[in-house]
């Protein structure tokens, strides 16, 4: 199985064109104030628009309301729509048949009971997005940098994604452990908050291509 993989919270054409040189399958543009990763509607269309035919994008919302959804549906365009937030299945569902793009749902992860909520969203969110759960407190629902216990995933319903605290030095082992089908990373490829880092990027790109969930080999 080859993994894919997600450059998230780009902001330039730099970062861009670094995620489409490594290789990357999506870049993540992100949509929330209180990210140092946070794009106007206006900057992600042009970069939505240079990615276009080489990456896929994929809009990260949290709790959007319509307005916004329709904003980035017809001026950004993004192959995906990512609902970071605490959008409910029936909010998910909604935001699906209105905009007829793929969704990707992030649930946060501490412990293996809060993978059976992902269960909800089955058969509405296109994949699931395993995601660590943020500190009580933080400004940021994700890119926080932190990690939790992949082996937890390994009973997940397929295909889903994992993200939270993943870098170079640890995804391969992260895709061994979770069977996870796609890896999505931000601060593990920044050298500062929203800094991406071309030579970064493509050690994340090269570690998960070159892994292989450890179950699955045996199975």
């Amino acid at each position: 199985m080859t993994v894919e993989v997600k450059i998230c919270g780009v902001r330039t054409p730099a970062s861009l064109d670094a995620a489409i040189a490594a290789g990357a399958d999506f870049v993540g543009l992100v949509f929330f104030a209180k990210s140092p990763r946070n794009l106007s509607p206006a900057d992600a269309e042009r970069l939505a628009t240079a990615a276009r035919g080489r990456v896929k994008t994929v809009a990260v919302l949290v709790d959007p309301d319509d307005a916004l959804i329709d904003t980035i549906a017809v001026d950004v365009r993004p192959d995906v729509l990512q609902l970071h937030g605490s959008e409910t299945p029936e909010r998910a569902a909604a935001i699906k048949a209105k905009t007829g793009l793929t969704v990707f749902k992030a649930v946060p992860v501490a412990e293996a009971a809060d993978v059976s909520a992902a269960a909800r969203y089955e058969g509405i969110a296109d994949r699931i997005l395993f995601d660590a759960k943020a500190p009580a407190g933080a400004d940021l629902p994700g890119g926080n940098g932190l990690r939790f216990d992949w082996a937890i995933l390994e009973g997940a319903s397929a295909p889903f994604a994992l993200s939270g605290g993943l870098d170079a030095s640890n995804v391969a082992e992260a895709i061994r452990l979770s069977g996870a089908s796609l890896v999505d990373v931000s601060s593990g490829v920044e050298t500062a908050p929203g800094e991406k880092d071309p030579g970064l990027i493509a050690q994340f790109v090269q570690a998960a291509r070159g892994a292989a969930p450890e179950h699955k080999k045996a199975s």
